[in-house]
């Protein structure tokens, strides 16, 4: 049998219906509506704005806005950070519309990935006059992660980092206090049963991180970021250490060389699925996706889409690549 042809590419010069999460970044809400509005009203665009001022919100505003999209050929597109442009992929996946992006959030490193600009109205002439071009996400229990997926240690960071944002304002260098501060007060090993390529290994870590976005590995010193650009995924796994190693583990993921230590365990794969104790025994675990936490039923199941996003963006030009 042969394989199924590739489905084509939707339209991407359609309505467009951009769902615009009001609380992402640190920036002036009201300046990005206005550039969005003006570059639309320029190019003659038909807009719909659809604004979440409630993050809980968001997957129910994107479904719409889909459904809606579906029925005009339009173009679905997440105004926000990461986790925003998780949220509205989460349901244009497989929609058949076209997938635009405003970046808005601290990192956008979906954004900064595939060459689209941080700037508001750069963005959208980006949005307005580029094709719509197939991009891999990756899926954990068919929820769809664009940069990252983790267990462990990573989705009680973001937890408490969330806290931190709220008392002392969304930065890098707020995201970093955060951690360390959670990283001092200790934490515990995960006791892991992993099955990969039909081979079983048992194994503890304080946490299990999957990379699928080559500019975040590439940041931290990991050569799967090559594996993820050719339609893998990369996994992530730290060896139990004490509090001090840990912040030197820290160190060495700033400066780019976290994948040459000893205590980490990195490997590229298509398809990983995750047990927790041995034998199994709890049925629901935390996990980050694209910094946002939720909990999902275990077994984990760790894959590449099936299908890809049709991602609006530049032609022929190279994404954002990690400094040396």
């Amino acid at each position: 049998m042969s394989d199924p042809l590739p489905s084509p590419a939707p339209s991407a010069s359609g309505p467009l219906f951009v769902v615009f999460n009001l609380g992402s970044g640190g920036g002036d809400a009201a300046s990005a509506r206005l550039a969005i509005e003006q570059a639309c009203a320029s190019a003659g665009r038909q807009l719909h704005l659809l604004t979440v001022d409630d993050a809980q919100r968001l997957g129910d505003v994107a479904r719409d806005a889909v459904r809606r999209a579906g029925d005009v050929r339009g173009v679905v597109v997440a105004a926000g950070g990461d986790g925003t442009l998780n949220a509205v992929a989460q349901a244009v996946l497989g929609s058949g519309c076209a997938f635009g992006v405003l970046p808005q959030g601290t990192f956008n490193y979906f954004g900064r990935s595939h060459g689209i600009p941080q700037d508001t109205a750069e963005a959208m002439q980006v949005l307005l006059q580029s094709p719509a071009q197939p991009v891999q996400a990756g899926l954990v229990n068919d929820r769809v992660f664009l940069v990252n997926a983790s267990v462990g240690l990573y989705p009680r960071l973001l937890e408490e980092r969330e806290g931190w944002k709220r008392r002392f304002g969304r930065s890098r260098l707020v995201a970093l206090g955060a951690g360390l501060a959670t990283l001092l007060r200790g934490y515990r090993s995960l006791r892991l049963q992993l099955e990969v390529q039909g081979r079983t290994q048992q194994l503890r870590t304080p946490t299990l991180f999957v990379g699928n976005n080559a500019l975040q590995l590439e940041q931290l010193g990991f050569p799967e970021a090559r594996s993820v650009e050719r339609g893998a995924l990369a996994a992530v796994l730290l060896r139990p250490v004490g509090r001090l190693a840990m912040l030197g583990l820290i160190l060495r993921g700033a400066f780019g060389q976290l994948g040459d230590a000893d205590q980490v365990l990195n490997f590229a794969f298509v398809r990983l699925t995750a047990h927790l104790g041995w034998p199994p025994t709890r049925r629901r675990v935390l996990v980050a996706t694209d910094g946002e936490v939720l909990r999902l039923p275990l077994p984990l199941r760790f894959r590449v889409a099936p299908e890809p996003l049709w991602l609006i963006r530049p032609p022929g030009r190279a994404p954002e690549r990690a400094r040396a």
